[in-house]
């Protein structure tokens, strides 16, 4: 396993800081907080390809791996962009799979339609609190043992987001609403296969987006600390300061290397990518959040006010990995999957 990166995905990591670093400043992201959704921006991201680069050239995609998309979605949590990148990727790759999916793909490569995933089994046919559901034009969920397709057309947004930390267009979609135009995908077993696949894809590049979120947040504790002065001096020279910015650096680092191992493994090392999607995914949770908090604290009370950025961060780190779930339910599924009865036997000869 080499995880070094070659020159052309450097490349790919350069041109996506570039573009959302210019195209998601933070005046942006303000902005557009009441929906959670930049129309602008959205259109800029389809511009650059970004939606359906990891699919087939023959698919109107740009062939890109796992890897690769893992470095777009840091860049992209970096800049906390208000647009569902993540979800569009991967409802991109499962249509992308079936022939119903495939009818879509020029518009989801033009960015005309947004894609977006139910992140949980539909209860009584709605699919609850879904990943850009006020705005999202396609949704693919689990219902029963059929993963379906919906698309619904209309002006965005399609209804109002629920209030939530992050800021982001999630809500309620009812998939048998008059207007929605359902096709089933897959069922039985290769519908719960392939939709567990789904998750185990967008818990790594949720992990990703968690790593980079991570990252610009203590990007801005240190610019703070090195401003920020107490008794005449700038509060960084503070052994209490610096141990636990040290401390912060550290994780990070360790963050980064299990984010880009379990991006590697979805290609390379089938076995093992499931497993390490999951880990990429909690270890990201508690550490973005852990770095957002003493971040904000870093600021004292001032971290709490809307005009400084770091709050901003601080929420997204809370809220986007709970559109899953509790955390306590993807603990338990790591734990059940890692040690079920065929591997507690192999454990115990």
């Amino acid at each position: 396993m080499d995880l070094a990166l070659t020159d052309e995905q450097r490349s790919v990591q350069e041109l996506f800081a570039d573009f959302f670093s210019k195209e998601s400043p933070p005046e942006r992201v303000r902005a557009a907080e009441a929906l959670g959704f930049d129309q602008s921006l959205w259109d800029a991201v389809a511009g650059v390809g970004a939606i359906t680069m990891g699919l087939p050239e023959d698919l109107a995609g740009a062939g890109a791996s796992t890897l690769d998309l893992v470095l777009v979605a840091e860049q992209f949590g970096r800049r906390i962009a208000a647009v569902p990148l993540i979800e569009a990727m991967v409802a991109a790759q499962v249509l992308a799979r079936t022939e119903p999916g495939q009818v879509l793909l020029d518009e989801l490569a033009a960015g005309t339609l947004i894609p977006t995933i139910a992140l949980r089994p539909l209860v009584a046919g709605v699919a609850r609190l879904a990943p850009a559901g006020a705005v999202a034009d396609v949704l693919v969920a689990l219902d029963g043992d059929e993963l379906v397709m919906v698309r619904r057309d209309g002006q965005r947004p399609h209804q109002q987001p629920q209030r939530n930390l992050a800021s982001a267009p999630i809500a309620d979609w009812d998939l048998s609403a008059p207007s929605s135009q359902r096709a089933v995908l897959a069922s039985g077993q290769q519908a719960r296969g392939s939709y567990s696949d789904a998750l185990s894809m967008w818990r790594v590049l949720t992990a990703a987006a968690l790593a980079g979120l991570r990252r610009e947040a203590l990007d801005i504790a240190v610019s703070y600390v090195k401003v920020r002065e107490a008794f005449g001096v700038p509060i960084g020279h503070f052994q209490a300061i610096q141990h636990r910015l040290a401390d912060l650096f550290g994780y990070g680092d360790a963050l980064q290397l299990l984010v880009y191992e379990a991006g590697w493994a979805r290609d390379a090392d089938p076995a093992r990518a499931q497993a390490l999607a999951e880990m990429s995914f909690l270890a990201a949770s508690e550490i973005a959040f852990l770095t957002c908090r003493e971040a904000l604290q870093f600021h004292g009370g001032y971290g709490f006010t809307l005009e400084y950025d770091i709050q901003m961060y601080f929420r997204r780190a809370k809220a986007w990995p709970l559109a899953i779930g509790p955390l306590r339910d993807s603990y338990q599924h790591l734990a059940g999957s890692l040690f079920d009865a065929p591997n507690r036997q192999s454990l115990q000869e």
